[in-house]
């Protein structure tokens, strides 16, 4: 098989922390002022240049290397391609038209592009550095290797599909999770910020996750299961959405004051769409199993969005349209980790129980606690993703997919989910913040009171998406 040779990998990343030591002297004679954009360009420039460097000396490969690979499956190949289309769908333009109709209308515009940007840097990474590091070969249970920078080489089968299709899919949840934080820090985050906490958080804090847990790394090692994202994915997001909030502080106005909440309404209706390909995908087949998390994906939203509207009619009398589609979210979110595991019946508590987690998370401790989350993206993806993630080794039928929950005599799994959801709790919110307090104190993170009044699309764009 091809790749890097161990020498010059480990050559590169001396020369790159040289050269970012050079890059940050202030005595260095290139930049006689502060850390300027030009350096950090040039560190760019020098990162990508050594990487074709290194790529270009991969080891040849022999044909007494060749193993046998399973037949490629043209059925299981045309719905992985279908999932990756309605995931990538669920960023843009779901998860956009959903969170911009939920900001005023003087930040829509930034509210759009933090997605938008971060969906285009997200590609550039996975292809560069981000899928061999999350899906190579195992490096002592903690991070995969540089063997397969650039896609090289990403020829053979993943199970009945091409290998290199698997990483597209991979790619469109990375992009995902990273804009789902950007929902806690609109109206008041430099974009220039927010493109930065992109690449250093899918760096540190994605890539790493996936690893330990999809990857063959060492939570998978010990037995944690996600099927498609409730650790990797809703409780990365939230957790860390959370711990830029505390850096980032409260915006002058906390309320959710959407300015077009038709906008999220489409937008939340695009992401259940989605959300087929999110789960259903996950079974990386068109079999029976994807079948089945077809079918619990769409029941927990339902229930998870009738939960919700009877809380809302019981406690004020109303339901709100608002409340409905954030319903329907938290059961999405919940049912992600499980949704491999257990029948259509399970799907339903796990739905319903979400909604009544994230409703009390949105409407007592955010207040009690007085952080700003913007749109509750702790409050209904790290919520819903902590309950989904332990409903896990609750209510797994081994009937579905070998695993055993607690309710079906197993006592084992509800263990390892609850370490599964403890280290990404304090692995995610501990890296975040370190993150967070390095953009503020090198950086800057917030924008002034007066650009956040004025609004964010016209002091971070110069744009306006209401002309009157």
């Amino acid at each position: 098989m091809f790749g890097v040779p161990e020498g010059l990998s480990t050559i590169f990343i001396m020369s790159l922390m040289l050269a970012v030591r050079i890059f940050t002297l202030k005595s260095n004679p290139l930049f006689k002022t502060p850390p300027s954009y030009l350096r950090y360009i040039l560190l760019t420039g020098y990162f990508l240049f050594s990487l074709i460097i290194i790529q270009s000396f991969g080891s040849v490969s022999y044909a007494d290397d060749a193993t046998p690979t399973p037949e490629l499956n043209g059925a299981d190949t045309a719905w992985m391609m279908v999932s990756t289309a309605l995931v990538m769908f669920m960023t843009f333009p779901g998860l956009i038209l959903f969170y911009s109709g939920l900001v005023k209308k003087l930040s829509a515009l930034n509210t759009m592009l933090m997605s938008i940007v971060s969906y285009a840097i997200v590609s550039v990474m996975w292809f560069v550095f981000g899928f061999p590091l999350a899906f190579g070969k195992d490096v002592f249970g903690i991070i995969g290797t540089f063997s397969d920078i650039f896609f090289s080489h990403i020829t053979s089968l993943s199970g009945s599909i091409p290998i290199i299709l698997f990483a597209v899919y991979q790619m469109t949840f990375a992009a995902i999770t990273v804009s789902l934080i950007s929902g806690a820090l609109v109206e008041r985050i430099k974009f220039k910020s927010w493109i930065i906490f992109t690449v250093l958080w899918i760096t540190f804090v994605y890539i790493p996750l996936v690893h330990w847990v999809w990857g063959g790394g060492w939570l998978a090692k010990l037995g944690v299961l996600d099927f498609a994202g409730g650790i990797v994915v809703h409780i990365s997001a939230g957790i860390s959405a959370l711990a830029m909030c505390l850096i980032l502080g409260r915006r002058k106005d906390m309320r959710i004051l959407p300015h077009q909440l038709g906008y999220s309404v489409v937008g939340a209706g695009l992401l259940w769409f989605g959300w087929f390909g999110f789960n259903a995908g996950s079974a990386l087949s068109s079999g029976q199993l994807a079948v089945d998390a077809f079918i619990n994906t769409n029941m927990a939203a339902s229930v998870g969005l009738l939960t919700w509207m009877a809380i809302d009619l019981i406690k004020d009398k109303k339901a709100t349209v608002l409340g409905a589609i954030s319903g329907s979210i938290a059961g999405l979110g919940a049912i992600t980790p499980a949704v491999g595991y257990v029948n259509i019946s399970s799907a339903f508590v796990i739905g319903m129980i979400s909604s009544c987690f994230c409703y009390t998370a949105i409407s007592y401790i955010k207040p009690k606690f007085n952080y700003d989350d913007s749109l509750d993206v702790f409050g209904i993806h790290g919520i819903s993703g902590i309950w989904g993630s332990l409903a896990l080794g609750l209510f797994a039928n081994p009937i579905i997919n070998g695993a055993k929950g607690l309710f079906f005599g197993g006592v084992h799994q509800i263990i390892f989910q609850i370490i599964g959801v403890s280290v990404a709790i304090i692995y995610c919110f501990t890296i975040t913040l370190l993150i967070g307090l390095f953009i503020k104190r090198f950086f800057g993170l917030r924008v002034s009171r007066e650009f956040e009044i004025k609004g964010l699309d016209e002091s971070e764009h110069e744009e306006s998406a209401y002309e009157f």
